[in-house]
């Protein structure tokens, strides 16, 4: 033999065995959500944002940073005094997962000034007590750090 066949691409870059488990977890990720319907999510993730919204807009020294009327289930956020790296890893201990950093974004934050943000990120898993439990989180680091925003009412 002086050859072999060889598949035409993508095919000839294909090595050994197909994802077949990658398939198969695929379809059944795609009935999970054609059963509770792309229509109930979207309004669930939207509640989230909502709530997650007026939320972090009642704590002091919390900056919402992207405020589009249409958005994902996406806050992104600064807390005043308070690095988001710093943030990321008091909210971490306290059980909550947030992003933390330039999120791909590196030029428009320097164009803003901005050296980074925290960004909570809210899908069908979550409900209204994670909300809680970020708030709760984000006070938490405020106390730490003392800082706890330019509006709060000294204790009395």
């Amino acid at each position: 033999m002086k050859a072999a066949p060889s598949p035409l691409p993508p095919q000839r870059f294909e090595a050994g065995t197909p994802n077949i488990a990658g398939a198969i977890t695929l379809a059944a990720a795609i009935d999970y959500v054609s059963a509770i319907g792309i229509e109930t999510i979207g309004a669930h993730e939207q509640a989230l944002l909502a709530r997650a919204t007026r939320a972090l807009g009642e704590i002091p020294g919390v900056r919402i940073v992207g405020t589009a009327r249409h958005k994902a289930a996406i806050l992104s956020f600064l807390v005043e005094g308070i690095h988001p790296h710093d943030l990321g890893t008091i909210l971490d201990e306290e059980g909550v997962a947030i992003r933390t950093g330039h999120h791909c974004a590196m030029p428009l934050m320097t164009r803003y000034g901005i050296a980074g943000t925290a960004r909570a990120s809210f899908a069908l898993y979550n409900d209204f007590a994670d909300i809680d439990v970020l708030v709760d989180a984000i006070r938490k680091a405020q106390k730490l750090f003392g800082t706890r925003g330019t509006h709060d009412t000294p204790p009395g």
